[in-house]
């Protein structure tokens, strides 16, 4: 008995043992079914000339090459379902389908390829009458275009220029060619911030620090966008067409143009001394530009968000401060509206003096 059988004997039986009286404890045994390792050898192609050169198709390590003729008779003979050669397709029934396959596309798909067709052709005579043609310039951007248009029409596929080689004379090491000098007036990048958003920054900035101002506005456009919709005031209106409430926690920096824009004074008093007579000062409204009106708005908010106590402590109560006091102004509850109503209730009572002019 080999170690093998004995150590299946004992993983089997009830109890371990090295001999038993009785043989039919043996016979009852479901001894494991073992099937010997094969190999599989993969041949090189030296191999499979010298192979194809022999009489049969033999090999060194005694497995013949294995086809579909030779597999189909192994299944039938081990009573398996395997390649069945009745059901498969002929190579030449294969390509006539493919060659006939074009009669029957739909309608559609030929009109497709119709279309293409057409194009290709046009793309040709259009590269044709350009060679022809003496008045068309022979410049590199012409005579590039015209490749293009010629491997579109080819390959269908529009190449980069990076992995065509291509080198323009006027711009060495460039990828695309330099722009013409002088630039003009509106060709440069947009900034990286909402100029609101740049000019509330900097009328946050103390001391020059404006790292610090750059965190407080972020905190403030986070508080903006994660506190609740506001309540619009029945009477404190906002400026016209402003969005509903619920939209303005998705737009931060649109609610904080909201509440600035709609407090902002249309104008502010100047005091003329000595213009009303007697050394008394005379009262003329000045009209405000953009930045002027925003900047009057800012300084409200400011002087309102300062005022307030502190919630919680921490680098951020300045910025809690001030995003509270922006979500006052849409509410209609910070005391900021009543200062802009003052300034233009003064501006409409001496609205005689704008056209005052000091004699000299």
């Amino acid at each position: 008995m080999s170690f093998y059988n004995f150590a299946t004997i004992t993983a089997r039986t009830s109890r371990s043992c090295l001999f038993r009286d009785s043989r039919s404890s043996f016979l009852k045994l479901r001894l494991p079914h073992v099937v010997p390792h094969q190999r599989c050898n993969v041949a090189t192609d030296s191999q499979t000339n010298d192979l194809d050169t022999e009489s049969g198709p033999k090999s060194n390590s005694g497995f013949p090459n294995r086809t579909i003729e030779t597999t189909a008779e192994n299944d039938e003979v081990l009573g398996r379902t395997g390649h069945s050669l009745s059901r498969a397709t002929p190579s030449p029934n294969i390509l006539s389908d493919y060659i006939n396959s074009k009669e029957h596309f739909p309608e559609d798909i030929n009109g497709n390829l119709k279309k293409r067709a057409d194009l290709n052709q046009g793309i040709q005579d259009i590269i044709s009458n350009s060679s022809t043609d003496k008045g068309l310039e022979n410049t590199f951007e012409n005579l590039f275009a015209l490749g293009r248009l010629e491997n579109v029409s080819n390959t269908g596929r529009v190449e980069d220029p990076e992995t065509m080689n291509i080198t323009y004379p006027s711009a060495e090491g460039h990828k695309f060619g330099l722009p013409e000098l002088p630039i003009p007036s509106d060709g440069n990048l947009k900034y990286r911030d909402d100029p609101i958003v740049q000019q509330v920054t900097n009328l946050l900035m103390k001391d020059g620090k404006k790292s610090v101002a750059q965190r407080n506005m972020s905190f403030i456009l986070n508080a903006l966008r994660t506190a609740p919709p506001p309540k619009f005031h029945p009477t404190r209106l906002l400026i016209p067409g402003h969005p509903p409430a619920h939209h303005l926690p998705l737009d931060p920096v649109g609610y904080l143009t909201l509440a600035i824009d709609s407090i902002a004074p249309l104008l502010r008093i100047r005091s003329e001394r000595g213009a009303a007579g007697g050394g008394a000062a005379l009262q003329i409204p000045v009209p405000l530009g953009k930045r002027q009106r925003r900047r009057q708005a800012v300084m409200w908010i400011l002087d309102s968000a300062n005022k307030k106590p502190n919630r919680s402590s921490g680098r951020g109560t300045f910025a809690q401060r001030f995003a509270d006091e922006i979500i006052s102004v849409v509410e209609g509850r910070s005391p900021t509206w009543e200062k802009r109503l003052m300034v233009h209730k003064a501006g409409t009572t001496a609205r005689n003096n704008v056209n005052f002019r000091r004699r000299r």
